[in-house]
């Protein structure tokens, strides 16, 4: 990959790479702390990547960096917000954070299938790629995860 490659990378693909890490994050700061640690490593190993395989290699150094996040936060005590538990006043019903918050109770393998699948568009085949698994362990993970989604779904439907 060329520098010229690397340029049009992040002209196109740092606004996904930020919204994935959103996602998995919900704070803004740490999210552009995953995309400048994720274009550090893709210039450190621009030499190795092809130019049309970029928006891949982009997407799993982002996926792998989410990871090792997460397992640094748990490690430090930092736990995972349940915004959900301890709501006691009804607020106005917003579906964009209802489904936020789904996708919060999510494993965190599933919720990235499902925000590149869905959100993104990748493909199964490039979810694969991204994450290392098969076709198939890619439609198993989406699957379980709308079917999980679609039981919090219900459950917050009954609430409101």
């Amino acid at each position: 990959m060329t520098s010229r490659d690397y340029n049009m990378a992040v002209d196109q693909y740092a606004d996904g790479v930020f919204r994935f890490a959103l996602k998995h994050l919900k704070n803004e700061s740490d999210a552009r702390d995953i995309v400048q640690e994720t274009y550090i490593k893709v210039w450190e190993k621009k030499s190795n990547i092809a130019g049309e395989k970029v928006k891949s290699y982009l997407f799993t150094t982002a996926y792998h960096s989410i990871v090792d996040w997460v397992k640094t936060e748990k490690r430090q005590g930092a736990a995972w917000k349940d915004e959900m538990a301890g709501q006691t006043e009804q607020a106005p019903f917003d579906l964009k954070e209802t489904l936020d918050r789904a996708l919060d109770q999510l494993p965190l393998i599933q919720k990235t299938v499902v925000l590149l699948r869905d959100y993104e568009g990748y493909s199964y085949h490039e979810i694969g790629e991204i994450c290392e698994l098969t076709e198939a362990q890619v439609k198993v993970y989406i699957f379980r995860a709308r079917q999980t989604l679609k039981g919090i779904l219900k459950e917050i439907e009954y609430l409101i």
